[in-house]
């Protein structure tokens, strides 16, 4: 069995890759060539951490497993992930045990390819501007993956910290082609042509009356039903895909809530992702329409993101092997 570090992930799967390795994954589970039960969350004892358990298995490639992961949301603050854990991969054949892939570097990685893969789906061809909403590990891996679909001119950064905000740019500055800023305004941050939430906000940060027409928008943050980062405003807005419509009728407080208010209705969600990629859902219809995907995140893609990046270390002779 390999042991793949997140330093290997990192190396082995770029972003462009796991994008297209999203496109498999989200194809597989709109077809019904992947069994996912509901994932398992736990509370833990400091009323804001949690521990996740998202099993799976998947036809082709044929392997299953789970994530295993603790999300602690105060972490960062001390310098330690807020996400942590790994992902066990298994042989879909013999059940021989594979892999131990580290789960915070797959989370980030597939959860920003995920949203790249449907910003490439449904963003106007010529979307150049992105509002992040967020400066933590995922504005940053979000900055990288819409810039993989489209040529992102100009990227305006927000957080409740604006102090994070402006170290995030100041840090990430050199490296993005883009032109990017801080901005006081979340209102600047969601004029732009696509618009990512990335924040650990319970009550929305996002307005609907903010939205020009037009955008794109991929709500990231929230992942129970009682939270959200977008009003409702912004939901009924737009024409609304998802990762899991099973998932999302279940977890996702950004739909959830506004169906709540009668708002929209279940009808609302346009389609799943797989579904628009083989083209039994309708994209985008019109230049000025708003569209949304909401993620609340999948094993499906942790397992075919873990596997890929299991097979190319078993090429390129990386990771540490261990007996059992």
């Amino acid at each position: 069995m390999l042991i793949i570090g997140a330093d290997t992930v990192r190396e082995l799967l770029p972003m462009a890759d796991c994008i297209d390795v999203m496109e498999q994954a989200m194809r597989a589970v709109s077809g019904g060539a992947v069994g996912m039960p509901d994932r398992l969350a736990t509370g833990l004892p400091d009323g804001t951490s949690h521990f996740f358990v998202m099993p799976a298995a998947i036809a082709a490639p044929p392997v299953y497993g789970a994530k295993l992961i603790g999300l602690h949301p105060s972490n960062p603050a001390t310098g330690r992930p807020a996400v942590q854990g790994f992902v066990a991969l298994f042989d879909g054949a013999s059940g021989n045990p594979l892999a131990l892939v580290d789960g915070g570097e797959i989370t980030r990685l597939r959860t920003a390819a995920a949203s790249a893969l449907a910003t490439r789906q449904l963003a106007r061809p010529d979307a150049r501007s992105h509002g992040i909403f967020g400066a933590g590990v995922q504005a940053d891996s979000h900055l990288e993956s819409i810039a993989c679909v489209r040529d992102i001119e100009i990227v305006r950064v927000w957080a409740r910290d604006t102090g994070k905000a402006a170290a995030f740019v100041a840090r990430c500055r050199e490296a993005s082609r883009a032109q990017l800023e801080a901005v006081h305004d979340p209102a600047d941050a969601a004029a732009c042509d696509v618009v990512s939430t990335v924040t650990n906000a319970h009550e929305p940060i996002l307005r609907g009356a903010w939205l020009s027409a037009g955008a794109h928008v991929n709500l990231v943050g929230a992942h129970e039903p009682g939270h959200r980062e977008a009003d409702s405003d912004a939901v009924a807005r737009a024409a609304v895909y998802v990762d899991s419509r099973r998932a999302a009728l279940r977890a996702a407080g950004d739909l959830l809530i506004p169906m709540a208010e009668g708002r929209v209705g279940d009808g609302h969600i346009k389609g799943e992702v797989g579904e628009l990629l083989e083209g039994r859902a309708a994209g985008r219809s019109d230049p000025r329409q708003i569209t949304l995907y909401k993620s609340l995140g999948l094993a499906a893609q942790d397992l075919f993101a873990a596997e890929r990046a299991y097979r190319r270390a078993v090429e390129a002779g990386a990771g540490q092997r261990v007996d059992l």
